[in-house]
Order: C-alpha cells, then structure tokens, then sequence
C-alpha cells in the first residue's frame, strides 16, 4: 500500500437493485467492531530471528511487551492470540480489545519517546512508519525493531501474517491464522453473484475530509483496486488511467471514471454530511453514482488493513454492491 493509504484509515447498505450495480445506500447498525483471536494460547519459541523489510537480521528474545505501531499489525498481533501483550496502539487500531491501550502513532507519526517509556521488548512497524529519527531513537535504545512490508492487495495478507508469527516465534500460529483468513476471503468469494461478473459495476474509490476540506480519487495504487476487482468489481480510478494512489478530485477526473457506486470510508462520508453531503463535491451530482445515490461506506479501521479480518471487509462490500441484506 503507499505511504498516503494508510494513513487514510470509513457504512452504507443494500436492498434490492440490480446484480452488478450498488445498493443506495441507508443508514444500518455496525456490527461489533472487534478481533477474532485463534483459540488457545499459541506456542512461542524464542529467540527469534527474522528478515526486517528495512534490511536488517533482528532477533527478538522476548514479547512480553509488543508495540505494533499500525493498525493493522496490531490486528494481526491480537489475533495470533497475544493481544495481553500489547501494550499500545496506533489511532488506526480502533477495536474494541485494543481501545484502552495509550496510543503513540498517529498517522505513521511515531513519538519515540511514547514508545520507550513503555519499555517493549518488541517493536513492529512498517515501511510507512517514520520519522526515520523515531525508528532509529527506538533501535538506539537496544529495543527489537521489525519492519513489516506495507500490504497493497489481497495477496499480501498471507506474507504480513507470516511475518508478524515468525517475529513473535509462533509460526504454527501463523500458520493457522492464514488458512482461516485464506478460507474466509475464499468463501465470501463463492457467495459473490453468478451474474456479477458480466456486468462488473465501475466503483470509484474517494477519500473525503470535508472538515479538511480533503477529496482524492483513487487510482491504481490506492490499496483498494484488489478488494474491488475480488467483487467482481472495476477500479473506476485505474480503469481511467490513474496509475499513482490518489489524484485530486475534480469534476473531469470523475467524469472520466464515470463510477456507477462510490465507495468511501465511514467517517469520510460523514464528514462531508453523509450522502447527500457527497453529492455536492463538485463533480459527484453528475456521475451515474451520484445520481443515482449508490455510495459503499466501509469503517476507516479496517478497509485498507489487509489483515485477518480482511473477508469481512470483501463480505460488506459484496453485500452493498449486489444488494444483499446484512
């Protein structure tokens, strides 16, 4: 995933319309929002020494203290089953058995000093992580630091897993998780309409902060391409030429994209007032997605994380582009 989108880790819903077309969407209650730990403490074999993506051999002796300083690595951790160890978060790492924890990054912004005063015994951070001087204070300080390959697609959940289990010297764990997540995202797969791929709606992927005054078109390397083209789904934004993450959004580049849905995180579309509120960014109103109201929201934690819950982000994004009730 680029550096741009994770950091901009956001719900509308289905009923009725065509196959190959999005729902309008309504509002609905979010589920529960939270991790599914393996069951069973897993088995940790340490020392550990792993390929950090920055280069370097690192061994890890202990996690009696982890710091994942992403979202989604703290999912991953807690879902391994040693969510008791961690003892921090990043602002991303919204659910529930992590809500408590102190948070010392934001945005990919790390405060060093917040992570060392909680004396980790393991760091786990990824290439969009910085400042570089942060990282460096945190190895300076003697302290384990992995850094894990961003994920961009669907294929590199499997890789993150390993790499996070063999950090805290459970593979097996590891291992069990990935053939769960494989399982899951196979099985939402299956379920996806047999005439979704003839008709494949084109879905636009725009980041939103109205209060910021924010709105970006995704392209190619926006982190959503694979979750849509795995619906059955075009990439409105790559289909049009839009090779880089995110584009200003104007009214010629959508008119461009010319997207049947739109899909955007939650609290993005409620920054800009909800759908109607969408519908007056310059440019929405003449799309066949604004005028038809067919916008698919997905909570901000977890639609670019590419992690153990990844299914259930395919899952809503099947139910609200094909109009299956959740």
């Amino acid at each position: 995933m680029s550096a741009l989108a994770p950091a901009l880790v956001a719900t509308g819903c289905g009923g009725g319309s065509a196959p190959g077309t999005a729902s309008p969407a309504t509002t609905r209650h979010a589920a529960p929002d939270r991790v599914e730990p393996l069951a069973g403490a897993p088995e940790s074999t340490l020392p550990a020494t792993v390929e950090s993506a920055d280069g370097r051999r690192v061994t890890v002796t202990s996690t009696e203290r982890i710091v994942p300083l992403t979202g989604s690595l703290n999912e991953i951790v807690f879902t391994l089953g040693l969510g008791d160890r961690v003892v921090a978060r990043d602002v991303t790492a919204t659910f529930e058995q992590a809500a408590e924890l102190p948070v010392v990054t934001r945005a990919h912004d790390v405060s060093a000093e917040s992570v060392l005063s909680l004396r980790p015994t393991l760091v786990l951070a990824d290439t969009s992580t910085g400042p570089a001087e942060a990282i460096a204070q945190i190895r300076d300080a003697g302290v384990p630091l992995v850094v894990v390959e961003p994920a961009k697609e669907l294929a590199d959940v499997s890789a993150r897993i390993d790499t996070v289990a063999a950090a805290v010297g459970a593979p097996e764990a590891g291992t069990a998780l990935k053939r769960r997540t494989q399982d899951r995202i196979d099985a939402v797969r299956r379920d996806i309409p047999a005439g979704a791929g003839g008709d494949r709606p084109r879905v636009a992927f725009l980041y939103v902060r109205g209060s910021a005054a924010v709105y970006l078109l995704g392209g190619a390397e926006s982190g959503a391409a694979s979750l849509l083209e795995a619906a059955g789904a075009v990439d409105a934004g790559k289909e049009s030429g839009l090779t880089k993450d995110f584009t200003p959004l104007t009214s010629e580049a959508l008119a461009a994209a010319a997207p049947d849905a739109i899909l955007v995180m939650r609290k993005g579309l409620e920054s800009v007032g909800g759908i109607e509120g969408l519908t007056k960014v310059p440019g929405v109103a003449e799309t066949p997605a604004g005028r038809d109201r067919r916008v698919v929201s997905i909570d901000d934690g977890v639609l670019l994380n590419y992690g153990p819950r990844t299914d259930q982000v395919l899952k809503s994004l099947v139910d609200q582009l094909y109009g299956k009730s959740k």
